[in-house]
């Protein structure tokens, strides 16, 4: 029977604001793809100097800034965002996480794979913390739980709160326990708000940052997976245009967390050890349905947007077999459509798409455009696109982005300088934002941008084979 007096704080590690976060995940991985594999004896001091010159610049004093980067590097980008993991051979590695948003650019399928994963108790918290959840036996994944509350509520026209979700289910000892269902939940918030009844987390002697300040961060991380919507008055509301995602967290519910903390021993050391081993390793690995939490850009809308069609009839993953360098190309390709033609239709013809034609090294051809005696030479355009659910700040000077270019793509940019640009654009969920990057090589000279090879070819004959085996 839900209790819903039963209250008892489970905590996450602590992160940043949704933005400071949308930022930080492209540091991190620029970071982690830059050194590892890497010793362990040396993943700290580099990771902290790498993160440093990117954060703060060429002369940033890592020493002053240990703490700082410490938690960078070992709570969020390794407890919270499972971004690497210590292998046997004492080596740091990239995890499957990491490598996959490397290589699709979509943030809100790298948050919403960490939703997925993540459960009550966990590794991610010291021994002190986790041993009373132990205690307690606390065993749940919130956040199927909660998006099954939110669905159910939707179905009866009851809009709950970033309040209601913090005193009813997070904050619920009956809930993490794993004894109640979405169900009963939903029945007595019915209860209370059909007479007016407010409930809030209360401890004595606390400040509300205290009361809640785990509940808002735990809903930052659906909000980042683009699941759901918090609005200005605090209500929360569920992204059907990610229905196909949001089914399958509800079908979750009620299955007991992936990962068994209660098969340790916590009492004994060498136990407490191979559980963080063991979880750092489950949890870097990207879930089973990771291949289902890709977002489609027509996903990506505000809540305003959102509210006009409450269950979309088509699945939220139609049509997501167009590719997100395809949308940016077509997005680019019309942007320059439209400003040559504005500037000259006589030229508008000159805007050619490229991206299907293998080995060039840029995607559109266009021209300059500008008053000058340079109005009609060509402008090379490579495209690289990305999807999150914040738009980059400039102003933002934790704000750091990195793209991968070809071989290609590089001589293209050598062989064109001034001509050669790169459009970076942003999905996101309140528009799209281009960013245009020109004169590449010059910048990389000038030490503006940097530019790391990260692939060798070898070319060898027979004279190099020493053994041959079959």
């Amino acid at each position: 029977m839900y209790n819903h007096t039963n209250q008892y704080r489970c905590i996450i590690i602590r992160g940043k604001s949704q933005k400071e976060l949308d930022n930080l995940l492209s540091a991190y991985a620029l970071v982690i793809d830059d050194i590892c594999p890497c010793a362990k004896e040396e993943f700290e001091s580099r990771f902290n100097t790498e993160l440093a010159r990117i954060l703060h610049g060429k002369n940033a004093d890592t020493v002053a800034l240990k703490k700082t980067l410490d938690n960078h590097r070992t709570e969020i980008a390794g407890k919270l965002f499972g971004m690497y993991y210590l292998a046997t051979d004492e080596v740091y590695y990239a995890s499957e996480r990491t490598k996959k948003y490397i290589a699709d650019s979509d943030q809100p399928a790298f948050f919403k794979d960490i939703c997925f994963k993540m459960q009550f108790p966990n590794g991610m918290n010291k021994i002190q913390t986790v041993r009373p959840y132990l205690d307690e036996h606390i065993s749940l994944r919130q956040f199927p739980f909660v998006i099954k509350c939110l669905m159910l509520a939707n179905d009866k026209k009851i809009e709950l709160t970033v309040n209601d979700i913090g005193y009813y289910i997070l904050n619920s000892l009956d809930v993490l326990k794993g004894n109640s269902t979405p169900e009963e939940v939903i029945e007595q918030i019915a209860l209370d708000k059909a007479k007016d009844i407010e409930r809030k987390i209360v401890v004595a002697g606390k400040a509300s940052s205290y009361t809640m300040q785990h509940i808002r961060e735990q809903l930052n991380y659906l909000e980042l997976a683009n699941l759901i919507f918090i609005t200005d008055d605090k209500r929360v509301l569920l992204n059907y245009r990610e229905k196909t995602c949001l089914d399958l967290f509800a079908s979750q519910c009620g299955i007991a967390p992936a990962f068994d903390m209660y098969k340790y021993d916590v009492s004994k050391q060498e136990d407490r050890d191979q559980l963080y081993l063991d979880w750092d390793k489950y949890y870097s690995r990207v879930s089973e349905n990771a291949n289902d939490f890709a977002t489609n850009i027509s996903a990506l809308v505000t809540s305003e947007e959102v509210k006009k069609t409450e269950k979309p009839k088509a699945k939220s993953n139609e049509g997501t077999t167009v590719e997100l360098g395809d949308e940016g190309e077509q997005y680019v390709y019309d942007y320059e459509k439209a400003r040559v033609t504005a500037f000259n239709p006589r030229l508008a013809g000159k805007v050619i798409p490229f991206g299907k034609t293998r080995g060039l090294g840029y995607d559109i051809q266009s021209v300059v455009a500008e008053k000058g005696d340079k109005s009609e030479f060509v402008k090379y355009i490579e495209v690289k696109a990305t999807k999150r659910v914040t738009a980059p700040d400039l102003s933002d000077s934790s704000w750091v982005d990195t793209v991968n270019i070809t071989r290609n793509e590089w001589v293209a940019a050598q062989q064109h300088r001034d001509f050669y640009h790169i459009y970076r654009v942003y999905f996101a969920r309140n528009g799209v934002v281009v960013y245009i990057i020109s004169s590449i090589y010059q910048k990389e000279q000038d030490g503006i941008v940097s530019v790391v090879p990260m692939m060798y070819r070898v070319d060898f004959a027979n004279n190099a084979v020493d053994a041959v085996m079959g």
